[in-house]
């Protein structure tokens, strides 16, 4: 099982920097991260991009992107990750897009619809996932998850 301090002991190992860009978790994973002591040692920052705005000037999720796939879509998830990557200077990243509820969702991204993404430089993990649960309780496996799958991209490193 994945724990944040795993995490953060495997990034020191492999003297990595991790940076976050959250929407639909709402600094969750970051909150998770940073309860673990020698945190910033790895984890200079992140941001939480809740608004298509925030999504677009400062992560550069592209127009087109926001207005033709939405910002819950794999390609907003890919942009955010490639975006934080370059605006804080990582070595990984992780990103988190979707519809917590109770509002939100369409018939193609249902409520629960939730997008991960993870880059390196060279790397890109993109998965798509539908939680069942109220609102607590997306955000809450989408952040499960979205560590999970941080500790599969530093395997791969």
């Amino acid at each position: 099982m994945v724990t944040p301090e795993k995490i953060i002991f495997v990034l020191k190992e492999k003297k990595m920097k991790l940076t976050l860009a959250e929407s639909c978790t709402g600094g969750m994973i970051s909150a998770l991260l940073t309860a673990v002591p020698g945190c910033s040692e790895v984890y200079g920052g992140g941001i939480c991009s809740y608004s298509d705005e925030v999504k677009n000037q400062l992560l550069g999720v592209g127009n087109e992107t926001l207005t033709k796939l939405g910002a819950v879509s794999a390609r907003s998830a890919s942009e955010m990750a490639k975006g934080a990557l370059i605006l804080f200077g990582a070595d990984v990243s992780l990103s988190v897009t979707g519809f917590a509820g109770p509002d939100g969702g369409t018939e193609k991204n249902p409520v629960g619809t939730v997008f991960v993404a993870c880059a390196t430089q060279e790397d890109l993990i993109l998965r798509r996932f539908v939680f069942k649960g109220n609102r607590a309780e997306v955000r809450k496996k989408a952040s499960v998850r979205a560590l999970q799958i941080l500790e599969e991209m530093l395997a791969r490193q």
